[in-house]
């Protein structure tokens, strides 16, 4: 999967953070990235908000969002490089201090880069991807791919077999498989309206207990 990096120039205003959290799961749920919608919305806020509280309303800032390896890098830019952002030990009920604090609780790793016109606040999440193209594993994954690579290599000449599917390929041999499953359902009598329905049941049931309830924004 092509993970190309993007960025979204704003004005830090409050009202702009919701939008901007909108557009981050968005881009996320492209990238297949799921598991880590939460967290990275949480960065974008309190990143943001410590712009407006430090640097101050209507300053023009940048939304940067990359992968570096398997990580998701999180960058804020802005042009005051005085007001660096600082984590402080703030107290269960304290208004203020506690930006960086949730940052720093989950994400690997965070830190201020300085340039001439600008400031760099980035933070990095890991993504529990296996490698920078892949995707997030899971049991269904990993077996789906077992049976993907055997089905290909039983439907393609050796010849015309590639080590790895690109993505419409993939797609291509999920349809063919799913159709010959259909056919094979039939021929032994079975109601393949009732099996499709309750295939996604199963699929709808395992997707919610890996995501969780996640509200919109």
């Amino acid at each position: 999967m092509s993970r190309k990096p993007w960025d979204l120039a704003f004005t830090a205003e409050p009202e702009e953070v919701g939008a901007l959290r909108r557009v981050m799961r968005l881009h996320l749920g492209i990238w297949g990235l799921h598991d880590v919608t939460d967290e990275a919305q949480l960065c974008v806020s309190e990143l943001v908000s410590n712009v407006i509280t430090h640097v101050g309303l209507g300053t023009p800032t940048t939304l940067a969002v990359s992968m570096n390896g398997t990580h998701l890098r999180i960058e804020i830019h802005d042009p005051d490089t005085r007001a660096l952002p600082t984590l402080m030990d703030a107290g269960a009920g304290s208004e203020t201090g506690r930006g960086m604090a949730l940052v720093d609780a989950v994400a690997a790793r965070w830190g201020v880069l300085l340039r001439a016109d600008r400031k760099v606040t980035w933070c990095e999440l890991e993504t529990g991807l296996a490698s920078p193209g892949g995707h997030v594993d899971g049991a269904g994954v990993t077996r789906a791919e077992a049976l993907l690579s055997l089905y290909s290599a039983a439907k393609q000449p050796s010849d015309e077999r590639s080590s790895r599917l690109d993505r419409t390929t993939a797609e291509e041999v999920v349809i063919d498989a799913i159709t010959d499953f259909l056919h094979w359902l039939r021929a032994h009598g079975c109601d393949v309206d009732e099996v499709l329905d309750r295939a996604q049941t199963h699929f709808e049931a395992e997707a919610c207990g890996v995501t969780g309830e996640r509200g919109g924004d």
